[in-house]
């Protein structure tokens, strides 16, 4: 009994022998060495991937003194008297023409500054400015901002309050004679300020909608003229003379830099 006790326990107190130091295996290789490189660059091609994705992707809105964020704001207000005139002569005038302009007017301009409002908002941008109105526009020649008006008149091409007046004391054929007059003159100041905007703005959805009030407008002052010029009036601009300029306008532009738009 006392011989295989004693082989035991010899087996017991035997030490291990030392591991022989030699060259890792591939599998050892690769998980102490190539793993944690790969992470690492994994992380490091996802974080260039996020950078990357965001300058590439991420909008980037217009700024508080850009051309788009004035023209908002400015074309906000000069289209709020469109209606309020468009309106004053729907209830002032039986004439179907006369009428159905002054419902196209109110529709549309109502609808762009719902539109020009949520431009803003989605910019981050208070409607409110911070200067003086149209001074976005001087850098492309216009100086409207420091331009002397009549008492009342917010910016060129409105109509003071006095004639607000006159228009609403007026029925029939002279409420139709004044409208057409004044929104003739509110529409060549609007074309004006959007023409501004297609050469000085970059955002593309601003450049579209610029450039359907100038096209829409240009042909509403076309048809006031000719509906003027039925009842005996005139307008106030030498319409002839100003769309030739326009005209040319659009020529010089379409051949020019703003084709990009």
């Amino acid at each position: 009994m006392s011989g295989p006790a004693r082989f035991e326990d010899a087996r017991v107190d035997e030490e291990p022998l030392p591991r022989e130091e030699g060259p890792l295996p591939p599998r050892d290789r690769w998980r102490t060495f190539g793993a944690p490189a790969l992470a690492a660059v994994t992380v490091a091609a996802l974080c260039l991937g996020v950078l990357l994705g965001w300058l590439v992707f991420d909008p980037h809105h217009p700024g508080d003194d850009s051309a788009e964020a004035g023209f908002a704001r400015d074309m906000t207000e000069h289209h709020a008297q469109a209606v309020q005139m468009s309106q004053l002569v729907m209830q002032r005038s039986e004439d179907e023409d006369v009428r159905r302009l002054a419902v196209d007017i109110d529709n549309n301009q109502n609808f762009e500054r719902g539109q020009m409002a949520a431009w803003l908002v989605e910019w981050g941008l208070p409607r409110a400015r911070a200067g003086e109105r149209m001074a976005w526009m001087a850098e492309a020649g216009h100086e409207h901002a420091s331009m002397d008006l009549p008492a009342g008149v917010p910016m060129p091409g409105m109509a003071s309050p006095t004639e607000i007046e006159e228009l609403s004391g007026l029925t029939g054929d002279e409420a139709e004679v004044l409208y057409l007059q004044l929104m003739t003159t509110h529409h060549i100041a609007g074309v004006e300020m959007a023409d501004a905007v297609l050469e000085l703005g970059e955002d593309p959805e601003v450049l579209a909608a610029a450039q359907r009030m100038v096209d829409a407008q240009t042909g509403e002052i076309r048809l006031m003229s000719d509906m003027l010029e039925e009842r005996g009036a005139q307008t106030r601009e030498d319409v002839s003379a100003w769309l030739t300029g326009q005209e040319s306008d659009d020529a010089a532009t379409t051949g020019g830099h703003s084709t990009d738009h």
